[in-house]
């Protein structure tokens, strides 16, 4: 946390240690709260590392964070699937909602 102040940082990463063992209502969800509370205060991005599962998504998108990263969203592709998985975005939302 010290280096906040030390680069010129524009975004702070959850890591996947937190998400992996995050639960509702358990102590890691109250860390990453609190990651991405101080994120939010700061100004800064804030993105999750290690989403594989679609509950992992819902309560980091209940906790306020918006970026994740994570085999939930793909497998490590070869350059020319990659290009095909942007060409054609999928959408990753939980609910039915707008």
């Amino acid at each position: 946390m010290s280096y906040l102040h030390r680069f010129p940082v524009n975004t702070l990463k959850i890591d996947r240690s937190f998400v992996m063992r995050m639960e509702p209502n358990n102590e890691n969800a109250e860390i990453v709260r609190a990651i991405v509370h101080l994120a939010h205060i700061l100004g800064l991005d804030i993105i999750a590392e290690g989403v594989e599962t679609e509950l992992q998504l819902e309560q980091l998108e209940q906790l306020g964070c918006e970026q994740g990263q994570g085999y939930f969203f793909a497998k490590p592709l070869p350059s020319l699937e990659v290009e095909k998985l942007l060409q054609n975005p999928p959408t990753w939302k939980y609910s039915d909602s707008p």
